[in-house]
Order: structure tokens, then C-alpha cells, then sequence
């Protein structure tokens, strides 16, 4: 029985600070909750729930770490150490505020903005769990931040973090790739490395950067190749290097994600994993995601229409990477060490400079003119030159991407 067992788990139905307030209770110490043996006699301040002021003094409502709200108190501004909990307190505050146009901070706050001020600092908390949490899961670099300010929306439910593509059931991936013999493969390439096993030539230049035209294949060097793991010729394996953050638009279009650093253009940022799923079940799933009024589904059509990746429910960043008429990322095909190229690697690079804070997007129905060069003619006379077929969809969808080339429409 336990064997069935292995991948199962159960859902506590108490709180986290619950939990915290169990443990400290029973001087029960427990890394995941922050709880040890120098913390249990230790009063930290979790968030600041409400506020008042005499003509003294200023009076902060705490919620103490580890503690149940019924144990929250008052407490004068003067005792207190928590300074960015404070002025993120007064930030959120000034926020409401100015909703209900008032200038001035009241000597007691209106119990609905107290209300919404627990509310937002709740979800603060959970965010950053999120974001710990996916930190945890990543196996890349780049790391992952999250963050809403829009409105009070939690981290998704039914979504799990995964790096790689999930094989669905009834699909075999067979990794035969063959490896090259280069010692330096991008200045003296053997038989033309990997890429020329495959009459297609070298997609990088020696800083990492994509030189090919879209519509043309990547093949990196894989784990049968003779060269180091620093081989210009190993971009997309190497993961996601720049730090990212997942964000709640403003303008409904629900979560997006923006990059942290500035990127050069023709670099790679992301791949586009999820559930690898064949085209029927495809079909059904889109059924039922058209109900939602969204998918993730991604035909795998390089070649010929037989798979199709299912990001919804596991995926990794690009789950949350928004449609723009003007994108700045681009889809490129890439194969390491699968040699089917009927299950290509989905690889995002960016299309031109992108400054930090900028939102990253990719175009949901990308075209691109064939490329007219002998080893691509039989690529190209696929969907959209060797790239990835549009997310299925079904019902017509209004776009909100904002840009001056914006179609109206995704669908």
C-alpha cells in the first residue's frame, strides 16, 4: 500500500499561524514555521492591523508572530522597532486613503479600512511564501519574485511549479541524441558540432546571444558531447539567468512578469514547459478551458501536429507571461537531448534591449515569413516556419495588450 502512497498529500486545515501558535504552546520547534527554541519567548510583530492617535501619542493594533489574533494588542509608537512594517503600514494606508478621497490620517481609522489593511498585509504574507516557495522549486539561477499591489487576489491554487516538460500518459520520450567530438565548438567545430549533424549551423555567437532568423532550429550540445559545460553551444539548458518577477497587472490582464535586470537583446530570458498531452487530449481539455475563458495549451507542430503542452496547472514563469500584439520575446524551436523533433524545447529570447521593470510578452499568434535557405525549405512549409502553433482557442477573445499595433482580437 504505501508504494500507492508515495505522491499523496493532505491538506492541514489550520492556519499558519496557527500552527506557529500550536507549536510555540507545546514548545514544539519546527524549522518550516520559524519556530525554535530562541524564538518561543521572543514577541516579533507579524503586521500592523490598525491605527489610532490621542493627542500624545500614536498607537499601532499588532498581530504577533506566532501568536492568535485574539492575543493582538495595542502598543505606543515609541516601544516599537519595526520601521518597514510601519511605513509599509502607512504606505497601504495613504493608498485607501486617497480612494476615499480624504488628505488627512483620521484619529481612528473606518472599520472597513482597517479591515482591507489586515486583509492586504494577510496577502502580503502569502506572496511571500509563494515566492519562497517557488525559490525552493527552481532549478536556475534566475530567481523569482512576487508582488501585488493592485488589488488583493492570492497566489494561484491549482498551479504547480515544475522545470522540465511533464510527460502525459501514453507518451515516450526517447532521448537518443548523439553527441559531438568538438574540443572548441563554436571556433573549431567537427563536422559542423551538433548543429551540422542536422545540416542547420551554429544558433550562438560567443556571448550566448542568438545570431539565426526565427523559423530556423536550435540544436545545443548535449550530455554525449565531448565539450565542457561552458560550450557557447549550451544556452537554454543552462536555465533561466536573470531574476524575474511575477506581478498583478493593472489593467486586467490578471498576473504578468517583468524582468529585474536590463537585457541585451537576441538573449535568452525563459522556456515554455508544461504537460506534454497528445492533440485528442488536447481537444478535450480546450473544451473545458473555453468554458474558463482561457488555456495554456501550445501545439508542439514542428514537424507534424501530434503533441500539444498543457501549462494551466504545471508549468513554470511563462505560465504567467502575458499576449502583446508588439512583443519583446521571441519563440525559437530547440532540441538537446531529444532528437524527436516532433517534442521540441519551447525557448523564449528577447527580441530587442529590455529595461529593467519591464514587462516581458510574447506574441500568442506569431507569424513569421519562411526562411529561404536550403537547409530550412522543408521546415518552413510547416505552421509558422518551424515555430510552435498559436495556443488553441475557440472563442474570441479581446485583447488588452495596449500597444499601438494591437489587433483588437487574440482570437
Amino acid at each position: 500500500m504505501a508504494e500507492y502512497l508515495k505522491g499523496c498529500s493532505v491538506s492541514c486545515k489550520m492556519s499558519w499561524e496557527d500552527l506557529q501558535a500550536l507549536c510555540r504552546g507545546e514548545k514544539l520547534y519546527c524549522k518550516q514555521l520559524g519556530v525554535n527554541r530562541g524564538s518561543t519567548n521572543v514577541y516579533d510583530v507579524e503586521f500592523i492591523c490598525d491605527y489610532k492617535k490621542t493627542k500624545q501619542e500614536e498607537f499601532y493594533l499588532l498581530k504577533w508572530k506566532g501568536f492568535p489574533e485574539s492575543d493582538n494588542s495595542w502598543e505606543p509608537k515609541r516601544n516599537l522597532k519595526c520601521h518597514k512594517l510601519i511605513k509599509q503600514f502607512h504606505l497601504d494606508l495613504d493608498q485607501q486613503l486617497r480612494l476615499h478621497k480624504r488628505r488627512y490620517t483620521p484619529k481612528k481609522l473606518d472599520k472597513d479600512i482597517s479591515s482591507f489593511l489586515v486583509q492586504k498585509a494577510k496577502l502580503r504574507q502569502s506572496l511571500k511564501r509563494w515566492e519562497a516557495h517557488l525559490n525552493q522549486t527552481r532549478n536556475h539561477p534566475g530567481r523569482i519574485f512576487v508582488a501585488n499591489e493592485v488589488d488583493l487576489e492570492a497566489p494561484p491554487k491549482n498551479f504547480t511549479y515544475i522545470n522540465n516538460y511533464k510527460v502525459g500518459q501514453g507518451i515516450v520520450l526517447d532521448e537518443m541524441a548523439v553527441g559531438c567530438e568538438c574540443k572548441n565548438c563554436l571556433e573549431e567545430p567537427m563536422n559542423g558540432c551538433c548543429p551540422g549533424a542536422s545540416l542547420h549551423r551554429m544558433a550562438y555567437n560567443d556571448k550566448g546571444l542568438v545570431r539565426i532568423r526565427p523559423g530556423q532550429p536550435i540544436y545545443e550540445c548535449n550530455s554525449q558531447c565531448s565539450c565542457s559545460s561552458e560550450c557557447p553551444n549550451r544556452v537554454v539548458q543552462k536555465g533561466i539567468q536573470v531574476d524575474l518577477c511575477i506581478f498583478k497587472t493593472e489593467n486586467g490582464r490578471g498576473w504578468g512578469v517583468r524582468t529585474l535586470q536590463h537585457i541585451k537583446k537576441n538573449t535568452f530570458i525563459m522556456e515554455y514547459v508544461g504537460e506534454i498531452i497528445t492533440n485528442e487530449e488536447a481537444e478535450r481539455r480546450g473544451h473545458v478551458y473555453d468554458c474558463q475563458g482561457s488555456t495554456y495549451l501550445f501545439d508542439l507542430d514542428y514537424v507534424e501536429d501530434v503533441y500539444t503542452v498543457d501549462a494551466a496547472h504545471q508549468g513554470n514563469i511563462s505560465h504567467f507571461v502575458n499576449h502583446s500584439c508588439n512583443p519583446n520575446l521571441q519563440v525559437f524551436n530547440v532540441f538537446i537531448n531529444n532528437i524527436d523533433e516532433r517534442l521540441p524545447r519551447i525557448a523564449l529570447f528577447s527580441t530587442r534591449a529590455i529595461r529593467s521593470g519591464e514587462e516581458l510578452t510574447f506574441d500568442y499568434r506569431m507569424q513569421i515569413d519562411p526562411v529561404d535557405t536550403e537547409s530550412t525549405k522543408m521546415d518552413s512549409s510547416f505552421n509558422l516556419a518551424g515555430l510552435p502553433g498559436s495556443p488553441k482557442k475557440r472563442i474570441r477573445v479581446e485583447c488588452r495588450c495596449g500597444s499601438d499595433s494591437c489587433r483588437k482580437y487574440l482570437f
